[in-house]
């Protein structure tokens, strides 16, 4: 079961070679993708749709990140190593047209996961899936009936924006497979031989990216492909998508 796990591509009109790079994936013939947010920099719904491309004909799952919902706007990006950013109340973002965003991507084939569930069955295999809404905007849900997976599907997958660690404390807690997750940027700024310095939420800089167990819960934190035009830098840490390959337990 191959997996593709798409992340914060931050897309800007200009960033021609990056929406033709990602329409190309597409040749890896995922058998399901999921999209853990910040799709967008601008309101640009046409180049965004025609960059997914063939992957919307995949069955998909996706959630939303603080950029789907608000452009960036220029700040200091030393900001970002003293702790997580915010969303700044005494000056309102710019909105995006988040609404046309859902609409269009699930018109296809791809399902939101904001703070609920769904089952989906691929080549056969059950999948039990539960999202939790952006935590870094405080709009994850997490009540007592969720997240919530069915202990007999195939595989249990959460899926979030942000992992912070209430988000993943829920999903190990209620008995997910894998939790799959973006927001870090892997750091974006990493220092080589010791690596992030900060993960921009309250997880560990040593967890900024790539899989690692929590708690008895396989995590995987997607780097992404993206970042702010207002900080357009990458450093020991180039941009990525995951082709993930989930094997049968027995193997």
């Amino acid at each position: 079961m191959r997996v593709l796990h798409l992340s914060d591509l931050h897309l800007a009109p200009w960033q021609r070679h990056k929406m033709a790079w990602v329409r190309g994936l597409a040749a890896l013939e995922p058998d399901l993708v999921v999209n853990t947010g910040d799709n967008w920099s601008a309101p640009i719904l046409p180049a965004v749709l025609d960059t997914y491309g063939e992957l919307l004909d995949v069955p998909g799952v996706f959630v939303l990140g603080s950029n789907d919902f608000f452009a960036p706007r220029a700040k200091n990006p030393a900001r970002y190593l003293r702790g997580p950013s915010e969303i700044e109340e005494e000056r309102p973002p710019h909105p995006l047209p988040t609404r046309d965003l859902v609409e269009a991507l699930t018109a296809r084939s791809w399902q939101l996961l904001d703070n609920r569930g769904t089952e989906l069955t691929v080549n056969g295999v059950r999948f039990s899936v539960s999202g939790l809404g952006d935590a870094h905007m405080d709009r994850d849900r997490i009540t007592a009936d969720h997240p919530a997976f069915d202990p007999t599907a195939g595989v249990r997958l959460g899926v979030t924006h942000a992992p912070y660690l209430r988000t993943l404390d829920a999903f190990a807690r209620t008995g997910a497979d894998l939790v799959l997750a973006g927001h870090t940027h892997g750091g974006q700024i990493r220092i080589p031989f010791w690596g992030a310095p900060v993960t921009n939420c309250d997880l560990d800089r040593t967890r900024a990216r790539g899989v690692f167990d929590h708690r008895g819960t396989t995590v995987h934190v997607s780097a992404g492909l993206g970042f702010s035009p207002f900080a357009p830098a990458r450093f020991s840490c180039p941009p990525e998508v995951s082709l993930l390959e989930l094997v049968s337990r027995a193997d």
